[in-house]
């Protein structure tokens, strides 16, 4: 072997065993920062990855899979992730917005093939860029598990499903326009939703073991999910309720619905940073690319404010009040019990997944998203 080689190689890993004693410090450090917040929550159990330096830089988890058996949650266990689920459901779109399938200011009847109208606003298309943004001025009011609720040949009550304000005119967060865009992608893939995430969002980047299909993983794996009540815990049972039933008669671009597109991913807090890792890089990771750099920029780009000290994108939030002085690019969840977060920086490439099954502040607010995401930071960044 030629001195020079040699030298490379010997350098190469002295760089690689510096980058870990570093990492290892700062692990020990995340560990004191969230072992100290959780003991202002009651908490079932926490996984927390943070991501520094474009890698993964520490990962852990706390407390318990399964309240009733005492077993500890493990590194592979998967959760689900709530509405974060909104950031794979909007890339698939855009997926298929970057093959030309449609116009994002396309009006959305056209290929769903019956009429969504505001009645209150009858000539007011509503679009693709409108369903993404929560401007579209659907509203849950009806409920979102059933497209049903938008047709008035079926639903007489369906001027509730819209608010008082014009398609495009203000923003609304809205579960049902995130179902609707499942059965889009659906409609403009010719495949079912669950198989077109596995197959163009996950496998791409290695991630196996998730997907939006309860009945296609392994349920042992579920990490069980619960809500404080007095001084129990109770077990949220329909988070990973199976569909096989309700299958049979699957017709693509109706029943879209059941896989949950707004909020039904399953998946370990591991891999939801392996694909935070890709969301931060623009689309890509390694020599894979599964979104273009343009269009994640655009995705990233605020459509209206969401708040006063954030906004909201094209699936993504845009969040400036999480960090003091710095803008975070992601996403929350919040269902049955669990909370959520995965935020990130593309430029600074640091960011923060963190998965709840079950908590409750024992001081007041909950705000367990802020305060994990501010410790990560403090050790990450402001170190």
């Amino acid at each position: 072997m030629k001195a020079k080689n040699l030298i490379i190689i010997v350098l190469s890993c002295i760089q690689f065993v510096a980058c870990n004693s570093k990492f290892e410090k700062l692990s020990r450090q995340a560990d004191e920062a969230i072992i100290a917040i959780l003991n202002n929550y009651d908490c079932a159990g926490l996984a927390v990855v943070a991501v520094c330096e474009n890698k993964i830089a520490y990962s852990n988890e706390f407390g318990l899979k399964n309240i009733d058996t005492q077993e500890k949650i493990s590194k592979d266990d998967l959760f689900r992730i709530a509405s974060i689920s909104k950031t794979f459901t909007s890339t698939a779109i855009m997926q298929l917005y970057e093959q030309r399938k449609f116009n994002l200011d396309d009006d959305i009847s056209e290929a769903l093939g019956y009429s969504v109208r505001n009645p209150k606003f009858p000539d007011a298309k509503i679009t693709y860029r409108m369903l993404l943004s929560h401007t579209s001025s659907l509203s849950d009011a009806e409920g979102y598990f059933n497209y049903d609720v938008l047709k008035p040949e079926i639903n007489s009550n369906c001027a509730n499903a819209y608010w008082d304000y014009a398609p495009g005119e203000k923003y609304n967060y809205c579960n049902l326009g995130f179902n609707l865009l499942g059965a889009l992608v659906e409609i403009h893939s010719g495949l079912r939703f669950d198989v077109y995430i596995r197959q163009n969002l996950l496998i791409p980047l290695g991630i196996i073991d998730a997907g939006f299909n309860v009945d296609s993983l392994d349920n042992s794996k579920f990490v069980k999910i619960y809500t404080r009540h007095d001084s129990a815990w109770i077990e949220s049972t329909d988070a990973y309720k199976s569909r096989s039933a309700e299958m049979e008669n699957y017709t693509l671009g109706k029943n879209a619905i059941l896989f949950s597109p707004t909020g039904g991913m399953k998946i370990s807090a591991t891999n939801l940073a392996k694909w935070m890792l890709c969301r931060m890089n623009y689309g890509k990771t390694g020599d894979t690319e599964i979104i273009s750099e343009e269009t994640s920029k655009l995705m990233f780009t605020p459509v209206v404010p969401a708040k006063e000290t954030g906004s909201y994108g094209l699936g993504i939030a845009i969040a400036k009040d999480l960090v003091e002085g710095d803008t975070l690019v992601g996403h929350t969840g919040s269902a049955y019990g669990l909370t959520s977060a995965m935020f990130f920086n593309p430029d600074k490439k640091f960011g923060v997944v963190m998965i709840t099954n079950g908590s409750s502040p024992k001081n007041g607010q909950n705000k367990i998203i802020s305060d994990i995401v501010n410790a990560m930071y403090k050790v990450f960044i402001r170190k």
